[in-house]
């Protein structure tokens, strides 16, 4: 599945991704520096109903959300690991068999610590206000 957004309807483009997606909880999400990819997952936990501070996971690796119904989302950032190693001991692979929502970035780190389901995604910069998304269940 293609989409094609810009940054105003990133919302929207949440919301379709919610329901494209249903039933799956780990998602690798890739794409440059300055895709949008930070950008996209915020748009995604705001789309849910997450209340907390959505930030950038980029020094703290992993952030915890909680959404308005009681769901758990972790917001991943794999960007300044080395490899897989690092990520066990972060705990990233802890959330990721989970069972809890886990959106991953920069994925390629640490590659065979994923479940088989995992969904990729990737971003691609198209022009300074569209991207394109592209999920592969």
């Amino acid at each position: 599945m293609e989409l094609n957004f810009t940054l105003n309807e990133i919302e929207e483009t949440a919301k379709k991704f919610i329901e494209a997606t249903a039933g799956y909880s780990v998602f690798a999400i890739q794409g440059e520096m300055g895709a949008g990819k930070t950008t996209f997952v915020h748009a995604v936990c705001e789309a849910v109903g997450v209340k907390d501070n959505i930030a950038s996971p980029t020094f703290s690796i992993i952030n915890h959300y909680s959404t308005s119904k009681g769901q758990i989302i972790y917001h991943i950032d794999l960007y300044r690991l080395k490899d897989e190693e690092e990520a066990i001991q972060a705990g990233v692979e802890d959330c990721l068999y989970s069972g809890d929502w886990c959106f991953v970035e920069w994925p390629q780190k640490a590659p065979g610590i994923f479940p088989d389901n995992t969904v990729q995604v990737s971003i691609t910069l198209i022009d300074m206000n569209t991207r394109k998304l592209k999920i592969n269940l």
